[in-house]
């Protein structure tokens, strides 16, 4: 069982949103707070296993809340739920930044309608950090027990495929992300090297919005540049593009360079941007020239694509299960054959420049 608490200065709010997240069988609410002052106060009663938090609220706003966490050394994960966040990306990414794992934005309308449409992305980001914070952080028996019911051993990989190409010197690399992204990424970015030279594509799933605060906090952090991709963008050395939210990106290449091309066509694997669409695209326009990472999601979004980027003759990476959120993506493209190398998430970003260098696994 996860423990949940809620935080939000809004009473009816917190009966909705503990009602929204005891639905689920996995999942229990062991308290409220009004505001963050309350919640510290809570947590060493309480010991949740994650927290529900709101932005704007009375003496202890989310913002000083996640400040203080950070000063106290808590480690419990945050998943902000406000409708501040709708109407301030820029608020979202700052909580990101200060330790917030992941978010949820409020669609505008009633409130019942607002928890319903978003009870399903609340529930299953607390279950998986929660999940996560378990294995970590709280090595009991019953929490070890907990976690082994609900993580199989990945099968063993699929037949191997035999690449068209040789591997060539890397000249792009592209990188899938879900459920766990907005941290993983923070670790990675920070990670590489300022003269790592082949330029990067990410596709990270996110509401539109979103995307362009996210890629300037990363920007803040990583030795290269980092933008939110837009239409016609070219692909430069020393560059990292994340795509924008609701749209596909796709690679074109040029003579001297290349470009990307953005999309409002259908969704692919429930998602928009898709990482089969980044990867199926820069493997037909790259070829054995590509770098293929695939890490923590949910789901199976990239696992296919991360195959034509293989068979053609590029290197490709996947997160290993111990480092990931949610062994999801990461895990259907090892079963398939597909992920040459299992990387730990601290390791990624140094792996990512040894293998852009050597053009080898």
């Amino acid at each position: 069982m996860i423990n949940v608490l809620v935080v939000d200065d809004s009473a009816l709010m917190r009966k909705l949103v503990s009602a929204m997240i005891e639905e689920e069988k996995e999942l229990h609410v062991v308290g409220t707070a009004m505001n963050g002052k309350f919640a510290l106060e809570k947590i060493p009663k309480l010991n949740p296993d994650i927290i529900v938090l709101d932005i704007e609220m009375p003496e202890m706003n989310g913002i000083e809340f996640l400040k203080e966490r950070k000063k106290r050394g808590i480690h419990i994960p945050v998943i902000v739920l406000s409708s501040v966040a709708e109407k301030g990306a820029a608020v979202t990414m700052e909580c990101i930044s200060l330790g917030a794992s992941d978010f949820v934005t409020k669609p505008s309308g009633s409130i019942s309608v607002d928890v319903a449409t978003v009870k399903e992305r609340v529930n299953s980001l607390l279950l998986a950090y929660g999940k996560q914070y378990q294995r970590l952080y709280k090595r009991t028996q019953n929490a070890g027990a907990e976690s082994e019911k609900n993580t199989k051993t990945p099968s063993c990989p699929a037949k191997k495929i035999t690449p068209v190409l040789m591997p060539g010197r890397i000249e792009l690399i592209v990188l899938g992300v879900s459920t766990g992204g907005p941290d993983a990424l923070r670790v990675v970015l920070k990670n590489l090297s300022p003269n790592l030279r082949p330029p990067m594509i990410i596709v990270q799933h996110m509401p539109a919005g979103f995307t362009r605060e996210f890629a300037s906090s990363l920007d803040k952090i990583c030795p290269l540049e980092v933008k939110e991709a837009a239409e016609g963008d070219e692909i430069v050395s020393g560059r990292i593009l994340i795509a924008e939210g609701s749209k596909h990106l796709e690679v074109e290449r040029l003579r001297n360079s290349g470009i990307v091309h953005l999309s409002d066509t259908p969704l692919v694997n429930g998602h928009r941007p898709s990482v089969d669409v980044l990867f199926l695209s820069a493997a037909m326009a790259y070829h054995n020239h590509v770098l293929g990472v695939i890490m923590t999601g949910m789901g199976r979004d990239g696992a296919t694509q991360l195959g034509s980027i293989y068979r053609e003759g590029g290197l490709t990476l996947g997160q290993d299960e111990a480092s990931s959120v949610v062994y999801g993506m990461p895990r259907v493209a090892y079963e398939m054959g597909h992920v040459m190398e299992q990387v730990s998430l601290e390791r990624m970003g140094q792996r990512i420049c040894e293998v852009a260098l050597y053009s080898s696994l």
